[in-house]
């Protein structure tokens, strides 16, 4: 601790008291109060007048952050810094009244979630047969039954959840008697135990065929609760297992590591939506109960329609 002023001192040493914290959170209290005492109270740290400060200053040290730019987690971290720290003076009576109590901080931004481009999920979706193809060559699947088997099985799933826009849970949750490939819809079980009817497309529909053709060597029980994706042993293949599959056909279709299953729910939904889709629509396909959930999409789209803009707009 290395503050000029008794009040700040103070309460440095309170929090590594009193309240165990860490000398890092000590460090970021101490520099959030002294950028306040500077650039809102405007004056030299050692003398700072704590009790004059008011609500306006406090906004005003707000408008300040967000000018310099700083991200909405750090202003939410320093509002905490300092409305700690005046609850502090409050207590010790040195000062009256919290500027900081009637702050309302800024909300966080949500982070628009990533997806796949439609070319993109083609890629992906090629990737297993491509993968296994290769792996049965070089002598790393077992043999070649058990490649094509592998292959069929995730090319299925993948298109069951871009088709569907599916939790990777819910699809592997899927049983025999959740499957109409008559209507091409599929009966999901979501969040909550909440049941919603998802649609299968035709490459779905190809996708599960070719899969059922070689599945049944590995299993012929196909009534429910018979599981739709099992493993080489006959039983429900495992999130955990499919991972371990999904990094290897990311490699093969040369697509980011980070990208996992759920990438391809959001990509459905952001392909409707550019499509045309309705949110209401989307919102019921995605089992989402409250339609702000799904709006996340609509930021999507629009931000994809701005670069769209600026790159073709001769005055943009």
């Amino acid at each position: 601790m290395n503050s000029e002023n008794i009040e700040i001192k103070n309460f440095l040493s309170y929090l590594q008291e009193e309240r165990q914290a860490s000398q890092h959170t000590v460090e970021n209290y101490e520099r959030d109060i002294i950028q306040f005492v500077r650039n809102s109270l405007k004056c030299e740290v050692r003398n700072a007048p704590w009790a004059s400060a008011d609500i306006y200053q406090a906004r005003s040290f707000i408008v300040y952050l967000q000018q310099e730019g700083l991200a909405k987690t750090s202003i939410l971290r320093k509002i905490s810094s300092l409305r700690s720290f005046y609850r502090y003076l409050v207590r010790e009576e040195v000062v009256e009244k919290n500027p900081f109590i009637g702050i309302t901080s800024p909300k966080k931004g949500k982070k628009l979630p990533k997806y796949l481009s439609v070319n993109e999920v083609g890629s992906l979706l090629d990737a297993p047969y491509e993968y296994w193809r290769e792996a049965a060559d070089k002598g790393i699947a077992k043999d070649s039954e058990s490649a094509n088997f592998a292959a069929a099985r995730d090319a299925a799933l993948l298109e069951v959840i871009y088709s569907g826009g599916l939790r990777i849970s819910e699809a592997l949750g899927l049983n025999f008697g959740n499957l109409d490939m008559g209507k091409g819809i599929i009966k999901v079980k979501g969040k909550g135990k909440k049941e919603r009817i998802a649609a299968l497309g035709g490459p779905a529909i190809r996708a599960l065929k070719k899969y059922f053709d070689i599945r049944v060597v590995r299993s012929s029980n196909t009534t429910s609760p018979a599981p739709i994706f099992i493993n080489k042993f006959g039983n429900r293949l495992s999130p955990r297992s499919f991972q371990r599959f999904m990094k290897s056909y990311l490699s093969t279709a040369g697509l980011p590591h980070d990208m996992t299953p759920h990438k391809l729910r959001h990509s459905f939904a952001t392909h409707l939506l550019d499509a045309g889709a309705d949110l209401r629509s989307v919102q019921e396909l995605l089992g989402h109960a409250n339609l702000s959930t799904t709006q996340i999409y609509t930021h999507i789209s629009a931000e994809r329609l701005k670069i769209v803009y600026n790159k073709a707009h001769p005055r943009a």
